[in-house]
């Protein structure tokens, strides 16, 4: 999905060099920031799971292995460059340095920056992570008004019910009166219950980067015909590798249904890596021009999956009983992909003429 690089960012010498910044490092800073990608920086506290969603989303570990993780020493920046939708990096910030310090330049930290996940502990005692992110906002703000905040409530998997429900309500009353009191009413956070051992971060990871994609409107739309033309019930645009939805129409989505749709691609692409040919595996993954597949499921619903392009798949949840004309799906399934082509080709052409 992208090439994690330890420590790539190299600030110069303003890093202390006992924390693994430096002059090894390429420099980053002769780079203008409109030129980079978005960038999506993960801070919060040390051993608050930034580095666990990191590996998890993008690089497919499994929730088990991270906890023989180390704790991040020193920042870690993954390029996102999957298809002309999914261009961005994240960079992981480690929870025990001081990046507001007068000696690190804020202009280069969030210059850039599309949005900024602050993750908090939700099982640990979360004042100190307040604090800290309300000084983060405060000094993000000042110099990029135009980052979106996003605040990852983590480890919710070992709480109650009543419990996440309250301490989500806690947080969110909390951050927003510090803001207040720090004259900054105006910034909007969204708040999210996270875990990495079930779909929530997936879901969560998947609002973030929807609000990076200039196209989503587009996207909405199109799915949104798809949808009316076609007798189904709910679509999602998929990123194969990271499981992000980069996309889905205007009707509420269903936790159960996005897991649903979710499941599925790993399902293709197991039975593709057993069953397929060894030629056909690209990137890691079993999927090409001709991955497809129908699962009928016992409650009279279909799940629909088509390949629109090397990275991206489109599952829809459909009745049966729609299913039956599925060649008018297939029909409305090629221009919509056509239509997400012309999309690819439009922001191409706008990019290589920056």
């Amino acid at each position: 999905m992208g090439e994690e690089i330890d420590g790539s960012l190299g600030y110069g010498s303003s890093f202390p060099s006992d924390l693994g910044f430096g002059d090894e490092f390429p420099d980053i800073e002769s780079t203008s920031v409109s030129e980079a990608k978005p960038r999506i920086l993960l801070m919060g506290l040390r051993r608050s799971g930034k580095s666990s969603i990191q590996k998890v989303v993008f690089h497919k570990m499994s929730p088990n292995e991270t906890l023989f993780l180390e704790s991040t020493s020193k920042l870690v920046k993954s390029d996102i460059s999957n298809s002309s939708f999914v261009q961005f990096q994240v960079w992981d910030f480690p929870g025990q340095v001081d990046f507001f310090d007068s000696a690190f330049d804020s202009e280069t930290i969030f210059g850039g920056c599309g949005a900024l996940v602050f993750v908090i502990d939700a099982q640990d005692d979360y004042l100190e992570a307040l604090a800290k992110l309300n000084v983060t906002i405060t000094k993000a703000y000042q110099v990029n008004p135009d980052i979106t905040f996003e605040v990852f409530i983590h480890k919710v998997d070992g709480l109650s019910d009543d419990h996440k429900i309250e301490t989500q309500r806690d947080i969110h009353q909390r951050a927003v009166d510090e803001l207040q009191d720090s004259g900054l009413d105006q910034i909007s956070l969204s708040f999210y219950l996270t875990s990495i051992y079930d779909h929530s971060i997936f879901e969560a990871f998947s609002k973030v980067v929807q609000k990076l994609i200039p196209q989503l409107p587009m996207l909405e739309n199109l799915l949104n015909i798809l949808m009316a033309n076609s007798g189904i019930e709910k679509t999602f645009l998929f990123d194969v590798v990271s499981k992000i939805y980069l996309a889905t129409d205007s009707s509420p989505v269903d936790m159960q249904s996005y897991e649903l749709c979710s499941d599925m691609i790993d399902v293709v692409i197991d039975i593709s890596c057993i069953y397929g040919m060894k030629d056909e595996v690209s990137d890691g993954i079993a999927y090409d021009s001709g991955s497809s597949s129908v699962i009928k499921l016992n409650n009279g619903m279909v799940l629909y999956l088509r390949e629109v392009n090397k990275y991206l798949a489109l599952v829809s949840l459909l009745r049966e009983s729609n299913f039956v004309q599925h060649g008018l799906i297939d029909y409305n399934f090629h221009c919509f992909r056509k239509a997400i082509q012309e999309v690819f080709d439009v922001r191409q052409k706008a990019a290589s003429e920056q």
